[in-house]
């Protein structure tokens, strides 16, 4: 399935991309460079505004390798978009790395846009939720093994 995603850029530098063909979401590059002292949060703008679809919804996702290898990630991971919205996309990164300052410079691929579907739900009281396999185990209940 092929959805188109109605974009606004200054920049085609700036244009989200899928890194890989197979790839589930797309990169979200920086429009700034900043600094990220340790153990500190920045807004960093993209440089982009879309127009999520009705019935859709966009998630701001941290990408792995700068978790890994620097201790940056999004701090409201996931970061929701909602397809009413039509502002700049910003992304909240945050350094976790006590001792080191993390740099951003224009062009960094600093998360991933993710568009999952999100359909309207309709709330329905009742008395019971009926029987699951997990039950109401809830964190660490399966156990590290």
């Amino acid at each position: 399935m092929d959805l188109q995603l109605p974009l606004v850029t200054q920049d085609s530098f700036l244009m989200p991309s899928y890194a890989h063909e197979s790839d589930a979401a797309m990169d979200l590059r920086s429009a700034e460079s900043v600094t990220i002292d340790p153990l500190q949060r920045a807004l960093v703008k993209c440089g982009i505004s879309v127009a999520i679809p009705e019935g859709f919804a966009g998630l701001v996702v941290p990408r792995s390798g700068l978790a890994v290898k620097h201790g940056v990630t999004v701090l409201n991971g996931p970061g929701l978009i909602d397809s009413g919205y039509r502002g700049e996309v910003c992304v909240s990164l945050v350094n976790l790395d006590s001792s080191v300052p993390f740099r951003v410079e224009r062009g960094d691929r600093i998360a991933q846009l993710l568009i999952v579907a999100a359909p309207k739900m309709t709330l329905r009281p009742v008395d019971d939720l009926g029987e699951s396999d997990r039950g109401s185990g809830g964190f660490g209940s399966s156990g590290l093994k």
